[in-house]
């Protein structure tokens, strides 16, 4: 058969595009969606490690709370630190590694190498035949087929993530092709090498008592990794010990190399944040701090280890993420359904105040759902945006189109009485009058506010807030749980506002459905902490998804941002573009950390002893 007519019958057949996957397509050893991979096939280690950097000693970190799974793949239970709910953690490798280097690139791991086509429609990853579990057994790919359908099925976070994955199957002896049920989702290539492989033969064989494993549920067991780092020891609820993996397979994989200098990392468990403080003070039991708490980072660091250089504060810049931090309303609850309630919780919060008071001016204001980032909405929308809001017009606030979305201002005496009474305004239009000082429904019913937590520091930046709703008649109070009440109260979306940081990468995609979507509303232990079920906010994550390049991609999120900013389901708080660090003077540094994440510290190295 002529080559012409052979490729015309099975383009009608459908059959050209896996034609050309098997014949002509490039295998890529990296893949970016934000541009050319930085380091070319063959690259030694990122540019910033130090490739000579010695191994040995322990890292010392601490954590809060308790654990009580080393399974962090289940709904259930909490699991030790070092453990991911999404990704590896230190425990297992992915099938790609995300770069610290770049943002939205990813290079070759399990996968040594990656091929798709320009539709997008399906991915085959190559694996590395060097690849083995910690037992010596290679990885294979049956267990990434394995770890795909298992994970997909029992976990709310993978099931949202590779929702549009419909297929994995065996196509090479070394090959694993992943279909997609749409064409144009450029991203989701990318995102299949996030994919976490678990070894098979171990969750499906038994343990020392004879007992059947089963993946879908809490364990103590220490389980069979693949990574850097495996677990030596647990004291369940207390401390957990990682031990360096001597004969590690890809320890000289370009993105590992300089890296995991530590021969062990170990995280002791206190009960709070102050706790950890004075562990940190102490020394020997927490290495290394990231700093998040203006006041301490500007009055506290005076203790004598800072006086006499034993600890060393540091900052760097930080662009690897846009953010939403926030006070998320849980809108499946009826107080929170009408949007005039939700602006005007926004009218109560005073920032300017906090930040003066209690911040030293060192935070920004959050006014988009991708703070930080160029993705970031202002001002009235480009031509651009106005084509893809003008498929949801109608259904979203008209102040999307004619109006910049700006957050109350906080500057003057005068503008505290202004904003609360126009947040009193608000609120009466929605059917709630102050009486007897208290805001109150038709029905008599007092309008009630709990602010639910983990951490007794939210107390601080809270309190402020509680007092601005107490003056408009609000019974506003915080809650403070343990770790484990807390995980489960927000795994069944047991609150009525938990703050709360989601973070955001340079080029989004399907993590927005499980962030925004209708989808994920009530699926339980998702991140739409809000409840959002907008028919149209699912069309415009949809042209997130779908965006055919990086500039449709920056209108479509753009769009979002401007929908999900005026539809009030959170009230922003704040950001900084610099991560403060203090670290006792045990460690040598490379001469530069990662610029797109900011900080390495497994690029670290603990100094040998002269």
């Amino acid at each position: 058969m002529k080559t012409a007519l052979r490729i015309m019958l099975l383009a009608g057949l459908g059959l050209y595009s896996s034609l050309a996957s098997a014949q002509d397509l490039p295998w890529r050893h990296a893949n970016s969606l934000t541009g050319e991979p930085k380091y070319a096939a063959g690259f030694k280690h990122y540019d910033y490690v130090n490739p000579d950097a010695p191994k040995g000693g322990t890292l010392n970190q601490v954590a809060v709370g308790s654990f009580d799974t080393l399974n962090p793949y289940v709904v259930q239970g909490v699991a030790a630190a070092g453990l991911a709910n999404f990704g590896g953690g230190r425990l297992y490798d992915t099938l790609m590694d995300q770069s610290m280097d770049q943002s939205s690139t990813s290079y070759g791991m399990i996968a040594e190498a990656m091929q798709f086509p320009d539709d997008f429609s399906w991915v085959k990853f190559r694996l590395n035949p060097k690849a083995a579990w910690h037992d010596k057994t290679p990885i294979t790919v049956e267990d990434v087929i394995w770890s795909f359908e298992t994970l997909k099925k029992q976990s709310p976070l993978y099931n949202r993530y590779y929702a549009d994955v419909v297929k994995a199957e065996k196509t090479g002896d070394n090959e694993v092709t992943f279909t997609f049920d749409k064409s144009g989702n450029r991203e989701l290539p990318n995102i299949m090498g996030d994919l976490v492989v678990l070894p098979k033969h171990w969750w499906q064989g038994k343990d020392k008592n004879g007992k059947q494993r089963d993946i879908s549920r809490s364990t103590l067991e220490i389980p069979l990794g693949s990574g850097a780092y495996k677990i030596a020891s647990v004291n369940p609820g207390k401390s957990i010990i990682w031990q360096r993996a001597e004969d590690y397979w890809g320890k000289d994989q370009p993105t590992q190399v300089g890296r995991n200098n530590f021969d062990q990392v170990k995280y002791e468990y206190f009960l709070n944040n102050d706790a950890t403080w004075e562990a940190f003070k102490k020394g020997g039991i927490y290495d290394f701090r990231l700093e998040n708490i203006a006041q301490r980072w500007k009055e506290q660091y005076n203790f004598p280890a800072v006086e006499r250089g034993d600890v060393i504060k540091a900052s760097f810049p930080f662009h690897a993420a846009g953010r939403m931090q926030g006070a998320f309303l849980n809108t499946r609850k009826a107080k929170f359904q009408d949007v005039r309630v939700r602006e005007a919780l926004n009218w109560v919060f005073d920032f300017e105040s906090m930040n003066r008071l209690l911040f030293f001016n060192q935070y920004k204001r959050i006014e988009s759902y991708f703070a930080g980032i160029d993705l970031a909405s202002s001002g009235l929308p480009s031509p651009e945006e106005l084509k893809i809001l003008e498929t949801v017009r109608g259904e979203v606030p008209e102040a999307v189109f004619t109006k910049p979305y700006k957050l109350p201002v906080f500057d003057t005496p005068q503008s505290m009485r202004t904003n609360l009474r126009h947040a009193i305004d608000l609120f009466a239009q929605a059917g709630w009058v102050v009486k007897d000082g208290k805001l109150t429904n038709d029905k008599g019913e007092v309008f009630t506010l709990e602010f639910l937590t983990n951490n007794p520091n939210e107390e601080r930046v809270v309190n402020p807030y509680i007092n601005n709703l107490r003056r408009v008649g609000i019974n506003a109070s915080l809650r403070v749980v343990d770790d484990a009440q807390y995980q489960a109260r927000v795994n069944d979306f047991d609150y009525d506002i938990i703050t709360t940081v989601v973070a955001q990468s340079q080029s989004p995609g399907n993590e927005q459905r499980e962030m925004w979507s209708t989808q994920s509303a009530d699926l339980k232990g998702s991140k739409n902490y809000a409840g959002i079920k907008n028919p149209a906010i699912d069309k415009l994550i949809d042209r997130v998804v779908y965006a055919k390049d990086h500039d449709e991609l920056v209108a479509a999120t753009r769009a979002l941002d401007r929908v999900l900013l005026w539809n009030y389901y959170t009230v922003p708080q704040w950001y900084s573009d610099t991560i403060n660090v203090a670290y006792w003077n045990k460690f040598g540094l490379p001469d530069k950390q990662p610029d797109y994440a900011g900080i390495d510290p497994f690029s670290w190295w603990v100094k040998p002893k002269p």
